[in-house]
C-alpha cells in the first residue's frame, strides 16, 4: 500500500493478524533459543560482532560501551542496556556454567549487584566462546542480510560445544516459556559420543541409557538435587528428561560445624541456582524476627573471591540438624527448578525431550562438518588447479619466459600463456603473479610437495563426503576434543531423595514431656524434668491421666462411648491440668464437650507393629492393630463398639506376646495372653475377658503385665498392698480369676490397680476432690488374699475412687 493511503480494516481481524506476528516475532527472534547453537540472536550477535571485531582470548580487553555499540549498529537496533544486560550474563559465571564472554570488572554477584556502567568495564571472547565460533569462515552456516541489508550475520553459529544444554537457557515469549538448565560438559559430550556409537540403533537409545552419561542437570552454582519426591517414587529428573518438562528440587550444601562442646554453626558453602543470597540472608533474618526460626543467635556472610560461605550460629539447646531442616522448608535453601526444554526447531518452538535435544545437536554438527568439507575440498581443488599450471611453467620454463617476453601487454601474455600451454585464466595470472625467486629448484620441490599433499587432501575430503559414517566419526573425535580441552568435575551433586527426605516430624523437636489429662477435660504438656509432676493434695481439677511422651509423639483421647480422636503433642499448649492450666479437649480434638474421657494413651510414629487392647467396666476386652488406627483426623473415630449400660474404661499398647491382667471391684484378678483376644476392626465390640458373678461387680483396671514387677490394689477405704506378678497364674479368658484383695469392712471395694516397680509414684485420687502422691514401697508387699495397710488419711465420708500410675512410654 502506497504512503498516504487511507484503507479500512477490520480491528479485530487487524489485531489478531498484528498480535501473531508481534507473538512470532518474540518467539522466533528474541525469547527462545535455537536448537542448534543454544543461543538467543542478542546472544548470537555479541558474539558474532566480538568475533569479528577481532576480540580473541589473547588480545587486549576492549570496553564494553564499544562492543554493545557494534552490535546495535550493526546487527541488533534495540536498547543498549538489553544488549548490556545479555552480554553481561554471558561474562557471569553463576550464572552460565561455562561463560562465554571474559569480562572484566564488576559484571554483577549472586548477591544480585547489578554489573557496572558499560563505560567502565571490559571484555573479550573466552577460549571457550572460540569453539562456537571456529569454522565461521569456511561456509559452514547460512547467512542473511542485518536489519538495513548492509551486511551479512550468521542465522545460527556453528557450535562445536553443546551449548544448549551446557549453559541452558530461560527466557518468556508470548504465550510459552522456556528453562533448560545447565549441565556438565563432559557428560554432555559422553551422552552424545554414546548416540554416534549406537546411530544404527538410536530409537533403542532410551532417557536411562543418556542418564547413565548425564546425571542431570549442573549448576555452576552447585548444590544438590533430589532424584525423587519420596522414597519409591518416580525419578522426577529421568521423567523431565523423557518428557522435556518437569520439577527438579534443589537445595543449598550445608552442614554443621562444632564451636565448642555445646555450641553448634551451620555453614552454607552452596546455594541452589539463581537463588539471590542477599535476599536469602534477609529472609533468615525475617523468620528469626518473627519467631517462626528459633535457636539462631547469629547470622553473617563470609563469601569471598573463593567462594560462599554463609555462617548461622545456633543456640546450645536446638538441634543443627532440625533448624537445618527448618531452613530448607522455610527459605530458598530449598528450591523448585522448573525445567521446560523448548527451543527452536526449524524456526518452530518445540518441547525437546534429552534425546530430542542431543540428536537436534549431532544432526547440525554433521550438517556443519558437511559444509566444511566441502568447502576445503573446493579450495583444495582450486589450490591443486593452481599449483598445477605452476608445474606447467616450471617444466617448460624457457617457452614460457620466451612466451611473456614477446607480449606486448600483461592481458597478451596471459592469452598467449592460455592458449600454448593450455591454461585456465586462474593459471595464466598464477604464473604471471610468480615471483623469480619461485624458479629455484628448491621452490620447485615446494610446489611439488604442496600439490601432492592436496590431492591427498582432496582425496581424504571425496570419501568423507561420501561417507556419513566417517563424518560422524569426525563429529565424535572432535566431541572428544572439546570434552579433554574444556571437560570440568561435575558441581551440583545428584542424590536420591529418601535418603534424606524430611517429613513433618522431622521439623519437629524431640524433646521429653509430661501430658497430663483433667477429669474435667483440660490437657497440656509439662516439660520433662527428671521427676513426675507433682499433684497437689486439693487440685483444682483431679488428674485423670499422666502419660511420659515425647513432643513427635501422638495423644489418643478416649471417650466412654468408644469415640475416640487424636491430637500431635506438639501442638499441645503448656501447662498443668490439675492446676486449670490447660486446654479442653473439645477445643483441640474433634469430641464434643458431651464426650465424656476416660482414658488416654500416646503412641510415637514409629511404632506400627503392636496392638491397642481396650477393656471397658463390663469385662469386654478387645484388641486392634496399631496399623489400623487412622491418627490425626478432622473427625473422631469409633474404636470400638459399646453395649448399653457399658462403658470404655482402659486402653494399653501391647506386642502381641504380652499377658494383661483384669481387676474387679470385688477383689478378682485374671490373667491371661492377649493372643486370646483376636485383632478386631475399629468399628466391632468386643469380647469378654472376666466373668463377674457379682451384679454389682465392675473392672476397676487393666494392666500389662511387666517382668519382675508387682500388682499394686488400692481399696476405697484407702487400705493397699503389692502382690508379686508371679502369684497371679496365666488363665483362659473369660473366667473368674483368683481373689488379689480382702476387705475390712463390707460394702468396701477396690478403687483400682496398677502394675508398679518399688519407686512407681502413685496418685491417690479421692470422692471430694483430695489428692495424695505416694510411691509405691509405701504399701506392703504381700500374698494375694490380704488386706493390705492404709496408705491414705480420708475424711469421714471420703473414699478413695482413682489410683492413678505414671503411664510410660510404649517403647520403653
Amino acid at each position: 500500500m502506497e504512503i498516504g493511503t487511507v484503507r479500512q480494516v477490520d480491528i479485530d481481524t487487524e489485531m489478531q493478524v498484528a498480535y501473531l506476528d508481534y507473538a512470532m516475532s518474540v518467539i522466533v527472534s528474541r525469547a527462545l533459543p535455537d536448537a542448534r547453537d543454544g543461543l538467543k540472536p542478542v546472544q548470537r550477535r555479541i558474539l558474532y560482532a566480538m568475533h569479528d571485531m577481532g576480540l580473541r582470548p589473547d588480545t587486549p580487553y576492549k570496553k564494553s560501551a564499544r562492543i554493545v555499540g557494534e552490535v546495535l549498529g550493526k546487527y541488533h537496533p534495540h536498547g543498549d542496556a538489553a544488549v548490556y544486560e545479555a552480554m553481561a550474563r554471558m561474562a557471569q559465571d553463576f550464572s552460565l556454567r561455562y561463560p562465554l564472554v571474559d569480562g572484566q570488572g564488576n559484571f554483577g554477584s549472586v548477591d544480585g549487584d547489578r554489573p557496572a556502567a558499560m563505560r567502565y568495564t571490559e571484555a573479550r571472547l573466552a577460549p571457550i566462546a572460540t569453539e562456537m565460533l571456529a569454522d565461521l569462515d569456511k561456509e559452514t552456516v547460512d547467512f542473511a542480510p542485518n536489519f538495513d541489508d548492509t551486511l551479512q550475520e550468521p542465522t545460527v553459529l556453528p557450535a562445536a560445544i553443546p551449548n544448549l544444554l551446557v549453559n541452558g537457557s530461560s527466557g518468556i515469549a508470548v504465550g510459552m516459556a522456556t528453562s533448560i538448565p545447565p549441565h556438565n560438559l563432559g557428560e554432555v559430550c559422553d551422552a552424545l559420543i554414546y548416540m554416534l556409537d549406537h546411530w544404527r540403533k538410536l530409537d533403542d537409545v532410551t532417557v536411562e541409557d543418556l542418564m547413565r552419561h548425564i546425571k542431570g542437570p549442573d549448576f555452576p552454582t552447585g548444590g544438590v538435587i533430589y532424584r525423587r519426591m519420596e522414597e519409591g517414587g518416580e525419578d522426577v529428573i529421568a521423567h523431565a528428561y523423557g518428557q522435556g518438562r518437569g520439577k527438579i528440587t534443589v537445595r543449598a550444601r550445608a552442614h554443621v560445624e562444632e564451636m565448642t562442646r555445646s555450641r553448634h554453626r551451620i555453614v552454607v558453602t552452596e546455594l541452589p541456582y539463581q537463588v539471590n543470597k542477599s535476599n536469602l540472608i534477609e529472609r533468615i533474618a525475617q523468620l528469626v524476627r518473627d519467631g517462626r526460626i528459633e535457636g539462631i543467635t547469629d547470622l553473617r556472610d563470609e563469601s569471598d573471591r573463593h567462594g560462599c560461605r554463609l555462617v548461622i550460629e545456633l543456640t546450645r539447646t536446638v538441634e543443627p540438624q532440625q533448624v537445618l531442616a527448618e531452613l530448607f522448608r522455610l527459605t530458598p535453601m530449598e528450591s523448585t527448578f522448573s525445567l521446560i526444554m523448548l527451543a527452536l526447531v526449524n524456526g518452530e518452538p518445540r518441547l525437546l525431550t534429552l534425546k530430542k535435544a542431543l540428536l537436534t545437536y549431532l544432526e547440525h554438527r554433521q550438517v556443519i562438518v558437511r559444509r566444511r568439507s566441502q568447502y576445503e575440498l573446493a579450495r583444495a581443488r582450486e589450490r591443486a588447479h593452481i599449483l598445477e599450471g605452476l608445474l606447467t611453467a616450471l617444466d617448460h620454463l624457457d617457452e614460457v619466459i620466451e612466451t611473456i617476453r614477446r607480449s606486448r601487454t600483461t592481458d597478451s601474455a596471459r592469452t598467449n600463456l592460455r592458449r600454448k600451454f593450455k591454461l585456465s585464466q586462474a593459471q595464466a595470472q598464477a604464473i604471471l603473479d610468480m615471483p623469480l625467486k619461485r624458479l629455484a629448484a628448491l621452490e620447485r620441490r615446494k610446489i611439488q610437495d604442496e600439490y601432492k599433499e592436496k590431492q591427498r587432501l582432496i582425496k581424504h575430503l571425496q570419501a568423507l563426503l561420501k561417507s556419513p559414517k566417517r563424518i560422524r566419526d569426525v563429529v565424535r573425535d572432535e566431541l572428544a576434543a572439546v570434552r579433554t580441552r574444556y571437560a570440568d568435575a561435575r558441581r551440583t551433586q545428584v542424590l536420591d531423595v529418601g535418603k534424606v527426605q524430611l517429613t513433618a516430624a522431622d521439623l519437629i523437636p524431640d524433646e521429653p514431656v509430661w501430658v497430663a489429662v483433667s477429669r474435667r477435660g483440660l490437657v497440656a504438656r509439662i516439660p520433662d524434668e527428671g521427676a513426675p509432676p507433682r499433684v497437689p493434695s486439693r487440685p483444682k481439677d483431679a488428674p485423670l491421666a499422666l502419660l511420659t511422651a515425647s513432643t513427635r509423639d501422638t495423644l489418643y483421647l478416649f471417650a466412654a462411648d468408644g469415640q475416640t480422636a487424636a491430637f500431635p503433642i506438639h501442638q499441645l499448649p503448656e501447662g498443668v491440668a490439675w492446676e486449670g492450666v490447660g486446654t479442653h479437649y473439645a477445643d483441640l480434638t474433634p469430641l464434643t464437650r458431651r464426650d465424656t474421657l476416660v482414658a488416654a494413651l500416646v503412641l510415637p510414629p514409629s511404632l506400627s507393629e503392636g496392638y491397642l487392647f481396650l477393656a471397658t467396666r463390663q469385662g469386654v476386652v478387645k484388641r486392634v492393630a496399631l496399623a489400623d488406627l487412622p491418627g490425626v483426623s478432622s473427625e473422631p473415630f469409633l474404636v470400638i463398639g459399646i453395649e448399653h449400660g457399658d462403658t470404655l474404661g482402659w486402653a494399653a499398647v501391647t506386642m502381641s506376646e504380652d499377658e494383661v491382667l483384669l481387676v474387679t471391684s470385688a477383689g478378682r484378678a485374671i490373667r491371661f495372653r492377649e493372643q486370646e483376644v483376636r485383632p478386631m476392626g475399629l468399628p466391632a465390640g468386643g469380647v469378654m475377658g472376666v466373668k463377674m458373678t457379682d451384679a454389682e461387680d465392675r473392672v476397676v483396671a487393666l494392666a500389662v503385665v511387666r517382668p519382675r514387677s508387682d500388682l499394686l490394689v488400692v481399696a476405697e477405704d484407702g487400705r493397699a498392698k503389692r502382690t508379686p506378678l508371679s502369684e497371679y497364674p496365666t488363665q483362659s479368658r473369660y473366667g473368674q480369676g483368683v481373689i488379689t484383695a480382702r476387705f475390712a469392712a463390707p460394702g468396701v471395694g477396690l478403687a483400682g490397680a496398677c502394675v508398679v516397680q518399688a519407686s512407681t509414684p502413685v496418685v491417690l485420687v479421692t470422692e471430694k476432690g483430695a489428692a495424695k502422691t505416694v510411691r509405691a514401697r509405701s504399701a506392703p508387699r504381700m500374698g494375694r488374699p490380704t488386706q493390705g495397710r492404709r496408705i491414705i488419711a480420708l475424711r469421714k465420708g471420703d473414699r478413695v475412687y482413682n489410683v492413678l500410675c505414671p503411664v510410660p512410654h510404649p517403647i520403653s
